[in-house]
């Protein structure tokens, strides 16, 4: 296996594990048995499990944009419907078999302290989420789209916690019901 494809697989397999398991429940002896890769490999490419966290969360950051302003694309057609698809998407997402909620909650969770590196990188993600939003509100014509962003974005990340945490089937559906009367008012304008 080429040196690309072990880092690869390092990462592939610590998300499946960090995600399923947690950050700190997943020890290093258990990540390179399941990814079959030497201890060498790990620190040769990483140096550490804190920088494994790290390159899985930018890893995990980078396919979820992706994957989140495409099927706000390919969900809705208008400005309205784009911006309400945010909660459908949620509602696919809870319904998965692997659903373990948001990792960059799960991370803030484990690495509390403000100034941990991992714990600056799930806020730059939740930040970047947040921007998106902003974006489609925008382009929706919202009157103020920083408000709008910022309410639908809290509503989005209560619904996942609320689905995660209390396993509310009906998290996605409440908040598509409160963002639909947000939206309606900052597009009445």
């Amino acid at each position: 296996m080429a040196e690309s494809q072990r880092r690869t697989q390092l990462i592939e397999t610590a998300l499946r594990l960090f995600y399923r398991n947690g950050f700190h429940a997943t020890g290093i002896d258990k990540l390179l048995a399941e990814a079959g890769i030497a201890k060498m490999t790990l620190y040769k490419h990483f140096g550490s499990k804190d920088a494994l966290i790290l390159a899985c969360l930018a890893e995990r950051d980078r396919l979820f944009r992706a994957w989140f302003e495409a099927e706000i694309d390919r969900r809705g057609k208008t400005g309205r419907d784009r911006l309400l698809a945010v909660f459908d998407i949620l509602e696919a997402w809870f319904k998965s078999r692997d659903f373990h909620g948001c990792l960059f909650i799960n991370a803030a969770a484990e690495h509390a302290p403000a100034e941990d590196p991992v714990h600056q990188a799930a806020s730059a993600h939740k930040r970047e989420v947040r921007e998106i939003l902003e974006r489609v509100a925008r382009e929706a014509g919202a009157s103020d789209p920083s408000a709008l962003a910022g309410q639908i974005h809290m509503l989005m990340e209560g619904a996942t916690v609320l689905a995660q945490v209390a396993g509310d089937t009906r998290a996605a559906a409440d908040g598509r019901r409160a963002a639909g009367a947000l939206i309606d008012a900052a597009l009445a304008h």
